[in-house]
């Protein structure tokens, strides 16, 4: 009878939640960085589809892309504009059928519209020049750094093969030439321009041999230097933009040459299709999570070896293809991937990585009819705002359900970490330690492991941002931070994101199913210092 009391005992206490915390030890190896990111590395794409691209019987873009998009909800320029500044990358499956409205190419500018036998069942696409000014107001409005997607097919003919997607003959550049020379002429400041989507290996609707497509980004940087003078003012010019296939990637590389490549972007959806009854529980599976890393590798070597002077960049990225998973992306349980993404893909150097889509699919970042963030904006949010472009390695000795990443805090001094607990059951209480233990203020050589903090009012604090889902449902679309669920203000301003300041000598504690991003600023990281 004791003992059947005990095991009730037991029961009771782990229902009630007063489970210990398994502890582990996180070391951050501060004396120099790894890899480094881009100011902007937090991205998020604006794409061209129309209401009617359907997937899985349901139609999940509405008037999200870029013909329809409200360009003056108050929501989503408020939502961009906390970014201070946000990537924009405009483009996406369809660019490479779109018209711009000028010259001799304006009367063949026509709306998409369905038809069979078409790239990815559509025909047609045309870019108004007065839809053109009007988002890059919008663009200026909310402060966003575009990177705009150019028509890569134009005056390219589809193999007499009927069982091959290859496209042949030379890019057609005078649609897009005219388009720069108009964007430069209004004084429209575009970062970068991408060549193409999606068209590079074996392609996924239509594809372009390496040297071919390595031919016509040269073409696009010729004109880019042509109509852009002063080679400061130039914008970058991006690719291959699709998915990484190494032999190809290669000859695409070496063929394109020195210094016309201002990023080597390619892209990821290594979820599978939006409807797999799986994707829940891949996005909660490291092992899973962990498959993707040799192709940022590679992707990130290959860089390395063929243009140097550059890096790698996710372009587009949406975890789950064909518009994305209804009933995971749009929850706070999409964050356990993104947020693994963002760190993972920093590691290994790259430079930026844009979300499928800001708006528009089943995986915004923003709801496509309310506007209203989901929880993925504001993991999104505190990364660009807490984690600085210098990357730091990081290990510990805790589960493989905890991932940990660390970058130079963004504002400078100290490091900053995010703890993402995919764990639905384990709590952990984290220690944070340096290998050499440069500590502002507290050195003391051959000590290794120290807890860190801050001092404030002569109090030692650390800045703590615990994300939750509420009621611990991690398919709610409502996230807490610390605690509070983040909603926006009366006026839809994205709400305030303060810390919980945390005395430093106590362990970081990781509650499970959460994702805490934390900044320690007298942690004496000699990387951070310059």
């Amino acid at each position: 009878m004791a003992r059947l009391i005990g095991v009730f005992v037991i029961l009771a206490w782990l229902i009630s939640g007063l489970v210990a915390a398994e502890d582990v030890q996180v070391t951050v190896q501060g004396v120099t960085s790894i890899a480094k990111t881009d100011d902007t590395f937090v991205c998020a794409t604006l794409d061209w589809w129309p209401k009617n691209k359907c997937d899985y019987d349901q139609c999940p873009w509405g008037q999200s892309g870029i013909p329809y998009l409200d360009l003056n909800n108050k929501i989503l320029v408020n939502s961009i504009k906390a970014f201070q500044p946000l990537r924009l990358r405009v483009g996406g499956s369809l660019q490479d059928q779109v018209i711009y409205k000028l010259g001799d190419a304006a009367k063949e500018c026509k709306p998409f519209a369905t038809k069979n036998g078409t790239l990815f069942g559509f025909s047609g696409g045309c870019l108004e020049m007065h839809r053109w000014d009007q988002l890059n107001s919008f663009f200026n409005k909310t402060g966003a750094k575009v990177t705009f997607g150019i028509n890569a097919l134009i005056g390219k003919k589809k193999s007499a093969d009927e069982n091959d997607i290859l496209w042949e003959g030379d890019w057609d550049s005078k649609n897009a030439k005219d388009f720069i020379n108009y964007t430069l002429s209004k004084g429209y400041n575009i970062d970068s321009y991408e060549f193409g989507n999606e068209l590079c290996g074996t392609g996924v609707s239509a594809r372009i041999e390496a040297k071919q497509y390595a031919k016509d980004v040269v073409a696009l940087k010729k004109i880019v230097q042509q109509v852009y003078k002063h080679e400061k003012t130039q914008p970058k010019v991006l690719g291959p933009s699709g998915f990484y296939e190494e032999t190809w990637f290669n000859e695409f590389l070496q063929a394109t040459g020195f210094e016309v490549l201002g990023g080597v972007t390619h892209h990821i959806y290594n979820m599978g299709p939006g409807v797999d009854k799986e994707l829940i529980n891949r996005i909660q599976d490291p092992l899973y999570l962990d498959q993707i890393a040799q192709t940022f590798k590679d992707v990130s070597k290959d860089a390395a070896v063929y243009a140097s002077w550059t890096g790698p960049w996710v372009s587009e990225s949406g975890g789950a293809y064909n518009s994305g998973g209804k009933d995971v992306q749009q929850y706070f349980v999409d964050g356990f991937w993104y947020i693994d993404q963002l760190g993972m893909t920093s590691t290994f150097n790259h430079k930026v990585y844009c979300r499928q889509a800001l708006i528009g699919g089943n995986y915004a970042l923003l709801n496509t009819t309310t506007f209203v963030p989901n929880p993925d904006y504001y993991g999104a949010l505190l990364w660009h705002r807490l984690m600085g472009p210098n990357v730091l390695r990081v290990t510990h000795d805790g589960s493989p359900f905890l991932r940990v990443y660390s970058h130079c805090a963004r504002d400078k001094p100290g490091i900053s970490l995010v703890l993402i607990s995919m764990s639905n059951s384990i709590a952990y209480d984290v220690t944070v330690g340096e290998d050499y233990n440069l500590l502002v203020g507290d050195y003391v050589r051959g000590t290794r492991n120290r807890k860190v903090g801050y001092s404030i009012d002569g109090r030692k604090r650390r800045e703590e941002y615990h994300l939750t889902p509420e009621h611990g449902n991690i398919q709610s679309n409502v996230v807490l931070l610390n605690g509070t669920p983040l909603k926006l203000t009366d006026s839809l301003e994205i709400p305030p994101m303060n810390p919980n300041l945390v005395d430093a000598s106590l362990p970081i504690h990781v509650e499970p199913d959460s994702i805490v991003f934390v900044t320690i600023r007298d942690f004496g990281a000699p990387a951070c210092a310059a």
